[in-house]
């Protein structure tokens, strides 16, 4: 006679590892729905053999460390972007199962254009979203699915229609859009209503599996936390309190007559695909380093006022890189206004592969401006160099331990060039000539590429690399960089 065994179910790790302490239970509150809701969904997964190919991401909230539970591939997302970053995932790898987890706050709240146009577009992604009518995690403040008249922190007198508005609800909301192909709500209010909830979990996912497109169901879920609601009563709440505001039932459901869609070929892109998309000629030399210095991973940052073009001369370097066979990465980053406001962009040259484009320690530094030089000063590494426009910058702080400054009067150099604007460019120059990273005519087609649609831009530039490169040879006399890119006296 076959024996019944209970288990977990495979998809959920036996023992969590993942956490520092108490590693058999989850750190739910006691009557807390997220622990069944995850039961169900590792079941589904389980059962339909998709658990090696699920990605599942964490919400911000109470289930932010939905990943120590689950034993699939998993990531955390900035709050309410999980049908952004899941989209991504389902377009790159259209074989995985992708999920997105949210709570009210999470989807309703702060995601709410996330999942309104992922839902219109009809990714390939199935959505659950974990209604409990309040944000659990931070203190039981009011949620866009709060009934009216419930209190919390930031209601104390119940939630008014004229002052906050009413709640939302989802699958009404997106049942209206088109690309949807099936969106239903359920109850874990009793063992007949999760059943339920079992049942719709898995449709959406073996929807998923057949590729038939955006899926959402909605939990309503209870949290006797913040609710103040013994455990034992939370079924007797959701059905007085959340049943006739949020109607439990299928709103869409088109999946029958939706075909799967065919599974992209997906290939990796050649070399000289690459080099075509980067417009660089695949057949150019690529400089050889100096013996002993063949090997490098440097960190850049330009900084300055917007307008003084220091996205662009982090684009410069970067295609500069990239044109003589570096590793590269490019990461702008621009304050509100497009001009005058504050600005910088950080690039990654390496002979190996780069980890992250975000640079926390700097070995080149460019500022453009006093503030720029303030800021930034202080992350540059021992041995590291920085070059500042003297023009605007006329006493520089004291500069770290081991870290050399450069003052280069930019906008006078540019200004004796024949263009006041290219100050960044001849910074550039200076740091070319004096780095000995690139050969110049790199150099001269990065700028052509830059300024493409202004011809006439390109010659001024072009004089202005040449005058930062002179100045600094006349100037900077130094022997070769310790190790290449970086300046010392």
């Amino acid at each position: 006679m076959a024996k019944k065994t209970l288990q977990k179910p495979k998809a959920f790790q036996d023992v969590f590892t993942r956490k520092s302490r108490d590693q058999k239970t989850t750190h739910y509150c006691p009557g807390c729905g997220h622990g069944i809701a995850h039961k169900l969904i590792a079941e589904a997964m389980s059962d339909l053999g998709l658990q090696d190919r699920s990605t599942i991401v964490a919400p911000v909230g109470c289930s932010i460390f939905l990943y120590y539970y689950f034993d699939c591939r998993s990531l955390s997302v900035p709050h309410g972007r999980g049908p952004a970053a899941m989209t991504g995932i389902s377009r790159v790898r259209p074989d995985t199962i992708s999920i997105s987890y949210q709570g009210d706050g999470d989807l309703a709240a702060i995601g709410t254009s996330e999942i309104i146009h992922s839902a219109n577009r009809g990714e390939n992604i199935a959505v659950f979203f974990i209604n409990n009518a309040i944000y659990g995690m931070t203190g039981g403040q009011m949620a866009p699915t709060t009934p009216l008249e419930m209190r919390t922190t930031t209601s104390p007198r119940g939630r008014a229609s004229e002052t906050e508005g009413f709640p939302i609800a989802v699958c009404e909301l997106i049942s209206t859009l088109r690309a949807p192909v099936y969106v239903e709500r359920v109850s874990l209010d009793t063992p007949a209503n999760i059943l339920g909830a079992r049942r719709a979990i898995r449709k959406a996912l073996q929807a998923q599996a057949d590729r038939k497109g955006f899926t959402l169901v909605e939990i309503l879920s209870p949290c006797p936390t913040q609710w103040r609601v013994d455990p034992t009563k939370t079924g007797e709440w959701i059905r007085e309190n959340m049943h006739p505001i949020f109607k439990p039932g299928v709103y869409r459901d088109v999946l029958a007559e939706t075909p799967s869609r065919p599974r992209p070929e997906r290939r990796e892109m050649s070399d000289g695909e690459m080099y075509a998309l980067l417009g660089i000629d695949e057949n150019a030399t690529i400089r050889a380093l100096p013996t002993g210095c063949e090997d490098f991973h440097l960190a850049y940052r330009f900084a300055g006022f917007g307008g003084q073009g220091v996205i662009l001369l982090g684009m410069l370097l970067a295609q500069a890189g990239m044109a003589s066979g570096y590793q590269v990465t490019w990461l702008p980053s621009y304050g509100p206004e497009m001009r005058g406001g504050t600005a910088n962009s950080s690039v990654v040259l390496s002979t190996r592969a780069i980890g992250s484009p975000m640079v926390a320690e700097t070995d080149v530094l460019v500022a453009m401006n006093g503030p720029s030089l303030e800021k930034f000063l202080p992350t540059v590494a021992p041995g590291g160099c920085v070059l500042y426009d003297s023009d605007p910058i006329e006493t520089p702080p004291a500069a770290p331990d081991g870290v050399h400054l450069y003052p280069v009067p930019a906008r006078d150099i540019a200004q004796q060039a024949g263009e006041a604007r290219a100050a960044n460019v001849v910074m550039l120059g200076v740091y070319a000539a004096i780095g000995d990273l690139f050969e110049e005519e790199v150099l001269a087609d990065a700028l052509r590429k830059a300024f493409a649609a202004k011809k006439g831009a390109v010659e001024a530039n072009r004089r202005a690399l040449a005058a930062g490169a002179d100045y600094a040879r006349s100037h900077f006399p130094c022997p070769a960089p310790d190790r290449p890119g970086v300046m010392v006296k």
